[in-house]
């Protein structure tokens, strides 16, 4: 049988992650990895985590090796309320306003289902997620990107984008603006309150909904907290993603969806025909995780470990890197990525097999585009290894730069 003359629209579009691709490479004897944004294992609270699961087991099997409504665990979501209100300062969340999904990459394909098709224009930040851009792509879209500067989404270059649009009759077929604010992956910036509260207005003005994605803000290691686009602007203009993947244990594949009980609802019914329900027992163990611990105490102990290892990466970008003119990179107040851009003439999708050479592994910035294209950037990531290997992986890195550049002349 031809397969490919089988296959829908959709089936020919799927492409495999690049970031999955690449990581294969990081089980390679004396590797170093900073590619996938995997957090150490060291900061899961594995006996907590044990102990209620033994519990939920034997007293709540009812539920817990049950089938689930769609929306998910009621236990989950009263927690959520208030982890809420505690974490962004939202109030007034009601049942409807929440879905629970199998790990937020679910949360961003339910999105997509729901309001992207071919018609469908789609704006996001550029760089943007790998794992966003997969779940819209596969809707075949139009994307319009709009470039990072270090205090977030270059609003400006948003406006006239919109404006553009708006002239050619076409602003009505922008579904949404999707944006990382807090801590950006892969950029590591973070949005200003001027430039979040300027986004709000532009999205008024041309009536386009915003999707927040915010896995990381709860990991800040220093600066002041900022609102939320959800807090700023309310459900009516804001759709907030967020997961449990950094914050407790990736393992438990929890996202969440919490926005407008219309747009949540539509977001259900895509569910129940892609898995019908998220696991119960991992939902209830999360339920009780949250009620019997203070997560922000809990929390505690990993960002000062994640906070020591940006530092780390920081002072040794510094130290080998500061002598490449053009060289820069970003450092973060929080989550788990160093963004580091190389001079005019790098692609370190080309120069990544000379760092397999090296056995030290990051993600291309291509990886980072919707459209494939060269990119003189990549992501680094300090979560998982610990500080020595970060040390000696940034040495392995500039020795495959100097290397790199020397061959294409660019040193």
């Amino acid at each position: 049988m031809d397969l490919e003359s089988k296959l829908s629209e959709i089936g020919k579009n799927l492409r495999s992650s690049l970031i999955r691709e690449l990581l294969k490479y990081a089980s390679v004897p004396g590797s170093i990895s900073f590619g996938g944004g995997v957090p150490d294992p060291e900061t899961f609270p594995r006996h907590e985590l044990a102990e209620i699961a033994k519990e939920v087991i034997e007293k709540d099997y009812k539920y817990t090796l049950q089938y689930n409504t769609t929306e998910g665990d009621d236990e989950l979501a009263k927690q959520m309320v208030k982890l809420l209100e505690k974490a962004y300062g939202i109030t007034g969340i009601e049942r409807e306003n929440l879905l629970f999904t199998t790990g937020s990459q679910q949360a961003l394909d339910l999105i997509a289902r729901i309001f992207l098709d071919k018609d469908s224009i789609c704006i996001a930040e550029f760089p943007v997620y790998l794992g966003a851009a997969s779940a819209f792509r596969i809707n075949f879209p139009k994307f319009e990107t709009i470039p990072l500067q270090d205090d977030g989404m270059d609003v400006d270059y948003l406006e006239k984008k919109l404006k553009e649009l708006d002239e050619k009759g076409l602003v009505n077929q922008v579904k949404f603006i999707y944006t990382v604010p807090t801590f950006h992956n892969p950029a590591g910036v973070t949005m200003s309150l001027e430039k979040r509260k300027r986004l709000i207005e532009l999205a008024e003005k041309y009536d386009i909904l915003i999707l927040e994605d915010d896995p990381y803000g709860m990991l800040r290691f220093e600066g002041e907290n900022l609102p939320s686009l959800y807090k700023l602007a309310g459900p009516d203009r804001v759709v907030l993603l967020n997961t449990f993947s950094k914050i407790l244990t990736p393992g438990l594949r929890l996202g969440i969806i919490i926005g407008r009980a219309d747009i949540v609802r539509k977001a259900t019914l895509a569910k129940q025909a892609a898995d019908l329900c998220s696991p119960s027992l991992n939902q209830r163990i999360a339920a009780r995780y949250l009620e019997r611990y203070d997560l922000f105490e809990q929390l505690k102990p990993g960002i000062e470990l994640y906070r020591k290892k940006k530092n780390t990466m920081i002072k040794a970008l510094e130290e080998n890197f500061s002598d490449i003119p053009g060289a820069k990179w970003v450092n973060p107040q929080g989550g788990l990525f160093v963004w580091v851009t190389l001079p005019e003439g790098f692609d370190t999708m080309d120069m990544f097999e000379i760092a397999k050479e090296k056995k030290i592994y990051y993600i291309p910035g291509q990886a980072f585009t919707v459209d494939d294209s060269v990119s003189t950037s990549m992501r680094l990531s300090f979560c998982l290894p610990p500080e020595e290997k970060i040390i000696e992986g940034v040495k392995r890195l500039k020795e495959v730069v100097v290397k790199y550049g020397k061959k294409k002349g660019l040193i």
